[in-house]
């Protein structure tokens, strides 16, 4: 799927900030693609941009209506409905990354055909893939992988394409969920794939490239949560990884959502993924360790990112208080 911007993102009638997570990250990320957020009566969330109308939105050049706000189930909203019916009527197409599909709602479905609209429903693939091949293809990869889930893969992910490309390499981010298609454009989420064609899917996502280029593919999962592991075992085969950077959180309790599993020790963590990213690529390494640090305070922070450096010899940052400069430092060194 290729979704056009600029974007307008809808907030509906989120309840709180959180509830609009997916259009906080595709404002923070892709700022110059938004021209506007829509919200509703009753929308307790802001992600900081213009309040705009639909038709003042088609007049600055909006190109897709993202729906950027989550609610419970997943369920596009009757409230919502009007609205998407209307822009889809003033030439908007839609997106959503909800469970329920955009497609699976009647008169959204049939106003997009009789409209030529298209609706995007990325948290669906709409094509087939193959099962992986493992050979060699040219052009650099970089996977990040976590101790968990929701440790900061995706916004490490973005922030080195930033930090590349701000050095003049040539480095693109390569979106494996909803949220990080919106940000991208384009992706698989491939927790929605098949599992023997995750491999297939993470090597259609980065094809063969130049050998400067470096596509930066976002992870999933870990290997150590028994909920996940699956995919992000098929996204280590499929990405074949020259570089690694290790996603944690110090101080997380236990694995999310399975109380009785605690986090993995670290090295082991590296060793497992390094030892699995081997199979379609033995050069495979680990290049940086990226912590989300929110939960302590600085000198907190200052020790845990210490102490890893130091255990590991790689450099350990907060990717959104330090940046990542030193991993790639470190990737390029």
């Amino acid at each position: 799927m290729s979704i056009a911007h600029p974007y307008i993102l809808f907030l509906g009638d989120a309840p709180d900030q959180l509830a609009a997570k997916t259009a906080n990250g595709v404002a923070m990320w892709r700022r110059s693609w938004c021209v506007g957020q829509l919200r509703l009566d009753g929308c307790n969330a802001t992600v900081g941009l213009n309040d705009v109308t639909l038709e003042e939105g088609v007049a600055a050049g909006a190109k897709t209506l993202v729906v950027g706000v989550a609610n419970r189930g997943g369920r596009i909203s009757e409230v919502w409905q009007q609205t998407l019916l209307k822009a889809l009527d003033l030439g908007l197409d839609l997106a959503s990354g909800l469970h329920n599909r955009l497609g699976a709602v009647p008169a959204l479905r049939e106003a997009a055909e009789r409209l030529g609209r298209s609706l995007f429903d990325v948290r669906h693939p709409t094509r087939e893939f193959d099962v992986g091949n493992g050979e060699p293809r040219s052009g650099k990869r970089l996977l990040t992988v976590g101790s968990d889930c929701s440790v900061g893969k995706m916004f490490t992910s973005l922030a080195l394409e930033r930090e590349m490309r701000a050095r003049g390499m040539r480095a693109d981010f390569r979106a494996t969920g909803q949220t990080g298609i919106l940000i991208a454009g384009d992706g698989v989420s491939v927790d929605a794939v098949v599992s023997d064609f995750i491999s297939g899917a993470t090597e259609w996502l980065s094809p063969a490239n130049d050998d400067d280029h470096w596509d930066l593919i976002e992870g999933q999962g870990s290997l150590f949560h028994a909920s996940f592991a699956g995919v992000s075992m098929g996204l280590l085969h499929g990405a074949q990884p020259h570089a690694l950077v290790l996603c944690h959180e110090p101080g997380r309790p236990h694995m999310r959502g399975l109380p009785g599993y605690k986090l993995p020790d670290l090295g082991q963590c590296m060793e497992l993924n390094e030892r699995c990213a081997h199979l379609t690529n033995p050069a495979a390494r680990t290049v940086g360790i990226a912590c989300n640090t929110s939960g302590l305070d600085a000198a907190g922070t200052e020790r845990a990112l210490g102490e890893l450096s130091e255990r590991f010899g790689l450099p350990a940052v907060d990717p959104v208080k330090h940046g990542v400069g030193p991993i790639v430092d470190a990737l390029v060194g």
